[in-house]
Order: C-alpha cells, then sequence, then structure tokens
C-alpha cells in the first residue's frame, strides 16, 4: 500500500511560513534543492492546497526561462509530470499534469491507495495536512529543519488533542546547518 507523506520545510520552532507570511528563510542550498528533486523522483501523485498549488505554478511555465540553472531545470523535469490533485473550494481549473479533487481528502486518498502504482502520495500544505493528519491519513512525517526561529506565523504540526508517536527511520545533515528528519508513525 502506497505510504502517504507530509513534507515541509520548517523552521526550528516549527513554522512553514512566518507571522507575516513569509517563508524566504526557506530558499533552499544547492544540496538541499537536489535532495528535494530527489526526493519528488519518488513520488506517485501530489495532493496541494489551493494556496500551495497556486505558488508551485510558476514550475509550469519556467522552462523558457533563461536565467534557470541546470538544477532548476532538472527540477521543472521531475515536478511538471507528477500527478496533482488539488483541493480547493475557490479554484474552477486547474493547469499542467492536475486535476481537481473529485472527492474529499479521505476519499482521494482512499481511491489513490486502491489504485494500481508506485510512489508516495505526497501532501503540500499545512491546512491540508491538518485535516489528513486529523484523520489518522499520514504516515510519514518529512522535515527539512532549518536554524532559525520565526515566532510564530503558520505551523508545520496540526493542532490537535491526541499523541501521535513516531519513529525516527531517516536524518541527514546539510552544510548548510539545516537538517532532514523522516519520522514513520506508529500504529
Amino acid at each position: 500500500m502506497r505510504s502517504v507523506t507530509y513534507s515541509m520545510s520548517v523552521s526550528l520552532d516549527g513554522y512553514i511560513a512566518g507571522p507575516d507570511g513569509d517563508f524566504n528563510w526557506t530558499a533552499p542550498s544547492d544540496e538541499v534543492f537536489r535532495f528535494w528533486i530527489d526526493q519528488t523522483r519518488e513520488l506517485g501523485v501530489h495532493l496541494l492546497g489551493r494556496r500551495v498549488y497556486e505558488t508551485m505554478l510558476y514550475w509550469e511555465t519556467a522552462a523558457g526561462d533563461p536565467s534557470l540553472d541546470d538544477a532548476q531545470r532538472e527540477w521543472i523535469s521531475v515536478w511538471n509530470p507528477l500527478p496533482k490533485v488539488v483541493f480547493s473550494t475557490t479554484l474552477s481549473t486547474v493547469r499542467g499534469s492536475a486535476r481537481p479533487a473529485s472527492g474529499t481528502l479521505a476519499e482521494e486518498i482512499e481511491r489513490l491507495r486502491a489504485e494500481p502504482g508506485e510512489g508516495d502520495i505526497a501532501i503540500g500544505g499545512a491546512t491540508l495536512a491538518a485535516e489528513a493528519a486529523e484523520a489518522g491519513l499520514i504516515d510519514e512525517y518529512r522535515t527539512v529543519v532549518y536554524p532559525v526561529m520565526v515566532g510564530g506565523g503558520l505551523s508545520y504540526f496540526p493542532h490537535r488533542e491526541r499523541r501521535v508517536d513516531l519513529e525516527l527511520v531517516e536524518t541527514r545533515t546539510f552544510g548548510s546547518g539545516a537538517v532532514y528528519l523522516r519520522h514513520r508513525v506508529t500504529r
């Protein structure tokens, strides 16, 4: 069965964006960017909320930008063909390899897990991840923790009133001081 993963960059104090919505501190070093490219290669589908989808739309048309470096072009070659499911109540159309969700998050995940195919089911965005976490649908939490504290903002971890036990299955430290942590939910 395909695993559901929630992967994001996060500040040491647990936020994916600061109080003003800024997340420029997550701009990855070349080493971290290549790591994210490799991680994305292993995905079978990416579930996105509207805000993350709109942020990532840049890459749908960026291939013609002459200022892109080799890593950014490689990212486009991995990201653009990746199937995506967009959860939004306000978008009427989506582009590229994306399709609008045809059911609830739980229904989409159930359908994707039942389909033949390889690669994990990734969730992008804190709001969508909070819904998946509340329903007990996340199998792994993957974070790149940056050595910065932003003091508030959009939390990586969903706020809920129940304990979730995790098993550390992988770590990696980058030259920039960022640290990758991969935890599996123990059930």
